[in-house]
Order: C-alpha cells, then sequence, then structure tokens
C-alpha cells in the first residue's frame, strides 16, 4: 500500500530539544507485539521507493541532487561530496561513540564546528562547542554548515535527520545502526525533497586522504593515515572495516585513493553505488572505482545497470564476499542488509550481473591493484 507522508513547501523549524523529547515520550513496543503496516506481511521487503507516494506537487523536487561543481572544491580537485575545507557538526555529539569520532575527526584536521545535544548547551567536547539544537549551531556558525554527523540513538535518528534537513544541511552521514527501514526510507525522500543527500546509516563515513574525513572511517587519525593516501582511485564499500581493507591494499600497491565511502551495511541506504557514480565520473582526477559488496539488496543489478547505460569512462573492480551463503540457505553474514530473498539477490547473480556490464570481479581482496591497472590499461586503448 502507498505511505502518505505529509509535507509541504515550508517546514516547521523545530529543535532537537522538541524533536528527541517528542522521541522519546512515544511508546515502546516489543518486538514479539509489534505488527507490520497494515497490507504487509512480517518480514516482507520494504523498499525505499515506497516510502513517499504522495506528495503536494508543490513540494515535489524533479532534480536530483547535481554532482558537485568543480568551482566549490577550493582546496583540490581530487575528492568528491567533502573537502579540506567542509564544516561539519555532529549530533549527540556528548555520547560515547561520538566523543571518540570528535577525537579522531579533529586529529586528522577535519573542520568541525559545533556539537548539539539537547540540554548540553554551554559545554564542549574537546573545544568543540555544545549547542541544544542544530538552529543554534547553525546561526552560531554564519548560518550556513555544509555537513553533520548523526550519532544518536535509532529511535531518535529519524527526527535528528530531519531537523539537520530543516536547517538546510545538504551531507548527512548516519552512523548509527538498527534504525528502523521505513523510517530510513522517509527520511531518504525527504533528503532528495531538500536536495540533500544522506550517506548511512550504520556507516562509518567519508574520508578523502590527506584533506578530511567525516565518521569514523579509518578510526585514530594515525591509523588514517597509515591506511589512506591522496592518489585516483575511488572506493564505495558497504561494510566500513573493508573500506579501510581495501584502502590499505591500494596504497601497499602504489594507488592512492580519491575518495572512500562506507554506504552502509543496512537494507536501505540513503546513497547506492550507483547514485554515487556520476560524482566520481564527474571528478576527473579518479581514474578507477574499486567496490566491496555483500549478499543481499540489488545495489549491484542497479549498478550494473547505471554503467551499462552511461557506458562509464572509469574501470569498475568489484570484490564479492559471502559466496558461500549460495550454498548454504538461511546463514547470517553480518550487516542486517545481507537478507538474501531471491536468486537476484545471491552472490552468483549478482557476479554474473556486474561481470556481463563489463565490471571486474576479483577473487581476492589481493587482486584488486592488478585488475584495476589491467582496467586502465583497456580504458586507454
Amino acid at each position: 500500500m502507498s505511505y502518505r507522508i505529509p509535507v509541504s513547501t515550508s517546514w516547521p523549524v523545530v529543535s532537537s530539544r522538541d524533536a528527541w523529547r517528542r522521541a522519546r515520550t512515544r511508546p515502546r513496543r516489543s518486538r514479539s507485539s509489534e505488527s507490520p503496516e497494515p497490507g504487509r506481511k512480517r518480514g516482507s521487503r520494504f523498499s525505499r521507493n515506497t516510502a513517499l507516494t504522495t506528495v503536494t506537487e508543490a513540494s515535489r523536487c524533479t532534480t536530483r541532487p547535481a554532482a558537485p561543481s568543480r568551482k566549490c572544491r577550493s582546496r583540490t580537485s581530487m575528492s568528491i561530496l567533502l573537502t579540506g575545507d567542509t564544516r561539519f557538526i555532529i549530533q549527540g555529539i556528548t555520547g560515547r561513540e561520538a566523543i571518540n569520532l570528535t577525537r579522531e575527526n579533529l586529529d586528522y584536521g577535519a573542520k568541525i564546528v559545533g556539537g548539539v545535544t539537547p540540554g548540553r548547551a554551554g559545554r564542549d567536547v574537546y573545544g568543540v562547542p555544545v549547542y541544544d539544537c542544530v538552529r543554534d549551531a547553525v546561526a552560531a556558525n554564519g548560518g550556513s554548515i555544509e555537513g553533520s554527523i548523526v550519532s544518536v540513538p535509532p529511535r531518535f535518528t529519524q527526527d535528528a535527520i530531519i531537523e539537520a534537513l530543516e536547517n538546510d544541511i545538504k551531507l548527512i552521514v548516519v552512523v548509527t545502526e538498527n534504525v528502523p527501514r521505513r523510517q530510513v526510507a522517509v527520511a531518504v525522500e525527504l533528503a532528495k525533497l531538500r536536495g540533500a543527500r544522506i550517506i548511512g546509516p550504520n556507516c562509518l563515513g567519508i574520508i578523502s586522504p590527506d584533506e578530511c574525513k567525516m565518521g569514523g572511517v579509518g578510526g585514530p587519525a594515525a591509523n588514517t593515515r597509515q591506511a589512506y593516501k591522496k592518489g585516483h582511485i575511488g572506493v564505495m564499500s558497504r561494510s566500513g572495516g573493508m573500506t579501510t581493507e581495501i584502502a590499505s591494499t591500494l596504497t601497499a600497491a602504489g594507488l592512492g585513493q580519491s575518495t572512500c565511502i562506507s554506504i552502509g551495511g543496512d537494507a536501505i541506504v540513503g546513497t547506492t553505488y550507483a547514485e554515487l557514480m556520476p560524482f566520481f565520473e564527474a571528478d576527473k582526477e579518479t581514474h578507477a572505482i574499486a567496490i566491496y559488496s555483500e549478499p543481499g539488496g540489488r545495489m549491484e543489478a542497479e549498478l550494473a545497470e547505471w554503467v551499462k547505460q552511461q557506458e562509464s569512462r572509469l574501470p569498475i573492480i568489484a570484490f564479492m564476499a559471502g559466496r558461500f551463503m549460495d550454498e548454504m540457505k538461511g546463514m547470517r553474514f553480518g550487516h542486517a542488509g545481507t537478507i538474501v530473498e531471491g536468486k537476484e539477490d545471491t552472490t552468483a547473480e549478482k557476479i554474473k550481473r556486474m561481470e556481463e556490464s563489463g565490471i571486474l570481479v576479483a577473487e581476492r581482496i589481493e587482486e584488486i591493484p592488478n585488475l584495476i591497472r589491467q582496467g586502465l590499461a583497456r580504458k586507454k586503448r
């Protein structure tokens, strides 16, 4: 069935104090008593494509968020989505995980201009001022902030994302995991209406090596600098840890990275491989793409179709994990998104589709650097 989401052309501005209090007072239901949405069987697929089926024509966005202009890359063009000049906040900054993120990002040179936790205004975390709401943080920084890391409990995540959108923040990295699917789907569609982009949930964020990172990707700054080096290979991964594994493998082989993105391991994520490809295509300093993928979902099929239709200039090398799951039905792989619901979700079918589109599939992670060099040689012919 369709879900009607009220969306108006003028969004009411609410503080995080109001939004999170509203979420906190909602009655909590046990997992066993929770019933699925009307007309939908328990356990059936909920697609983000079904989240917003009815919106007012006045508020409908007719264009997808465009790839960034080269003029906005003030420090260097060797990155997408963020640069060394990107200013962002952390929502939920006084939480334990967010405190660690703050230290790691600051040590790497990130420009964290504020944090938000309702009722904690006036404090600071490693010198970063804390505000009651996103509106106050934005106002204190000249009325404009480019990004936000959302690190709040799952039941508050949707409200935190909406608050960031209401304050015209265009890049939102959601590190929280176990966010309800329907809430993610709704948040993603609302972000499209606002011309914003969500990375995650359940991700480690983005890094442009030697410039900036936004999230927990790479861990402490010293480890991050060891694994990631500036270069010309874009990396996309459903696993945060494997983002660093691939980058480290590339670095050891003398191949630096332009931008590395942990897109998230949940069944529904804000931005897929295919949706990120136009950004990499527009960045002339990105020469090839390395991808880490897992069973479950349709993102690989979507990517393969995009490559066929667009005739990508970039050689793409993919590593598909979890091949054993085709033989061991019902085996759990790890991430929430690795749910095999049909033949299209299996590793064998994903590999077949990617290879048919021209994507090179590595048998082992260690093969990726050589396959990248082979792909680059083919493109030059």
